[in-house]
């Protein structure tokens, strides 16, 4: 059944109204008829419900709530990423996978070694475009969150946030003494709900030790991730990957 994400403010009484590029897509993409059944997200309150299509308009769909439904798509840990500006498409694909694997948040560092570089107008149409993947990628895979694609930071930015999560996790290729394995055994060890967890990711030519060196100096934990080198549009999903498995958030 295809899912459309709404706003609150778009449901009165048992009617929701959808508008925008999602009329479009019903009408002459999926060519959707009256009668048809919608999923419905609430991005205010998460609250999913099954819908039927009452009316078609050239810049409206008006839908009848049919039940509201209970969905079990999101964990209670919250992921960030913060991603090392990669070069070409490769921020798409990160935002896509990660979307899908149930990340909550991304954040796009600028570091030192990033090749490329974004500011200014640029930059605001960089963001509106990975948000709109990961809105796209949200819908696919049945989210009932869009994860928020952040403004560019810098590391010394993250390390004035790390106060806010239980954990930040950096895997660098020169760590010797703490594994991946080793922090997620920590992890489960506070034996805490809604766990918040944070992935700081470099780039292509990776992290400058002095960036190594602020991040460890305020906390987070440096890791290494054994003795292959991956990519950095590998990390991420691999990295999450075995953070929803371990703490018990799906896949």
């Amino acid at each position: 059944m295809p899912k459309f994400f709404i706003k609150n403010e778009q449901i009165n009484d048992n009617r929701i109204v959808i508008s925008g590029e999602d009329v479009n897509h019903i009408a002459n993409v999926l060519r959707m008829k009256i009668d048809d059944e919608l999923q419905i997200c609430d991005i205010d309150t998460s609250d999913n419900y099954v819908a039927n299509i009452s009316e078609i308009g050239k810049d409206k769909i008006m839908c009848s709530i049919c039940k509201k439904i209970k969905s079990e798509a999101e964990s209670d840990i919250n992921l960030t990423i913060f991603q090392g500006i990669p070069k070409s498409d490769k921020m798409e694909l990160i935002i896509q996978k990660s979307t899908e694997l149930g990340v909550k948040e991304i954040i796009p560092v600028a570091m030192e070694r990033c090749v490329s570089k974004i500011s200014g107008k640029d930059e605001i149409k960089k963001i509106e475009r990975w948000q709109k993947i990961s809105e796209v990628a949200a819908k696919q895979s049945g989210r009932d969150i869009i994860p928020k694609i952040k403004n560019v930071v810098k590391i010394k930015e993250i390390c004035e946030l790390i106060k806010d999560f239980d954990m930040i996790i950096v895997p660098y290729e020169k760590a010797e003494d703490v594994s991946f394995k080793n922090a997620i055994e920590e992890i489960k060890a506070l034996k805490k709900a809604d766990l918040k967890i944070g992935i700081v990711i470099g780039p292509e030519g990776g992290f400058e030790p002095s960036e190594i060196n602020l991040l460890q100096e305020v906390g987070a934990k440096i890791v290494t991730l054994g003795k292959r080198i991956l990519r950095t549009e590998t990390v991420a999903l691999a990295m999450s990957s075995v953070i929803m498995y371990e703490l018990g958030g799906s896949i």
